[in-house]
């Protein structure tokens, strides 16, 4: 089973850079972790699925800080997600969470999303679009049907199964309903051969757009900058809430956080005593 683990980490490293984008150092980290923690995970074999018991290793690392510890389970989680994804019955034992405090998350300028587009083409465009107006997770883009999608409104299927309305810009429809023309669907708005197109498929579309201008950007931060934009021109908060399909506004007010954090790095560069010394 180590072997076979071994082969797979290779793969897996590979997937992370090709399709997910991570950086080079994001890359070495999660193969030093892996390597480290393959060496003193329990692996058990029960029937046709194979158990792997993170106790031994989180006793080992268990003096980290937390934020170290929960990299390092991140990373052995993204690897048995992997595994399982291509084929193989993984499960975690001994898999707690490790609480850490929320940092900001990364919202991309509208400078750069729009230099992005201007790379792009039309599927390339429709699909940067659609995050950036509509503001959806990866798996919602995936599963995007055309059906549900009306000249004002698009219906978006998200987590639980929980149904939202999003207003559709006339600019993101018109370019949408040039996509449609020119490219026959049948269900998905993204599809392949009449199945919808993978997240990771999508993930390598988007990584390779801004891979151009110089940025690697993540479907998620496309996500974070529809939620900033609309907070920053004075959105209220509960309706912003409702179109990310947050099942709690405390989960949309780390937007608010970014976006005091931002005034305030804009009001130490502006103002004139901001630097010099107390007078």
């Amino acid at each position: 089973m180590k072997k076979l683990i071994k082969t797979k980490q290779k793969e897996f490293l590979l997937y992370l850079e090709k399709i997910r984008g991570y950086s080079d150092l994001t890359i070495k980290s999660y193969d030093e972790t892996l390597n480290e923690a393959f060496t003193i995970i329990e692996i058990l074999q029960e029937q046709k699925q194979t158990i792997f018991n993170l106790m031994p290793y989180r006793l080992k690392i268990s003096s980290l800080n937390p934020k170290t510890i929960s990299k390092k389970l991140s990373a052995i989680r993204s690897f048995t997600e992997y595994l399982n994804d291509n084929g193989y019955h993984i499960i975690l034992k001994s898999d707690d969470s490790v609480k850490i405090a929320k940092t900001l998350p990364k919202p991309i300028s509208h400078e750069h999303i729009m230099e992005a587009l201007s790379y792009a083409n039309l599927e390339e465009k429709v699909i940067i679009t659609i995050l950036y107006t509509l503001g959806l997770r990866i798996s919602e883009l995936c599963s995007l049907e055309i059906k549900n999608i009306s000249d004002e409104w698009v219906r978006v299927i998200g987590k639980g199964h929980k149904q939202r309305d999003i207003p559709l810009l006339a600019n993101t429809k018109e370019l949408l309903y040039e996509y449609l023309k020119t490219y026959t669907k049948k269900r998905f708005v993204f599809e392949e051969k009449g199945e919808k197109l993978s997240q990771n498929s999508l993930r390598y579309i988007i990584v390779k757009v801004f891979k151009r201008v110089g940025l690697k950007v993540t479907p998620h931060q496309l996500r974070h900058s529809y939620a900033s934009q609309l907070l920053n021109q004075n959105a209220p908060i509960a309706d912003v809430s409702e179109l990310l399909g947050h099942s709690s506004m405390a989960t949309t007010q780390i937007y608010t956080k970014l976006g005091n954090a931002l005034k305030q790095q804009n009001y130490n560069a502006a103002h004139p005593l901001c630097g010099e010394r107390k007078i």
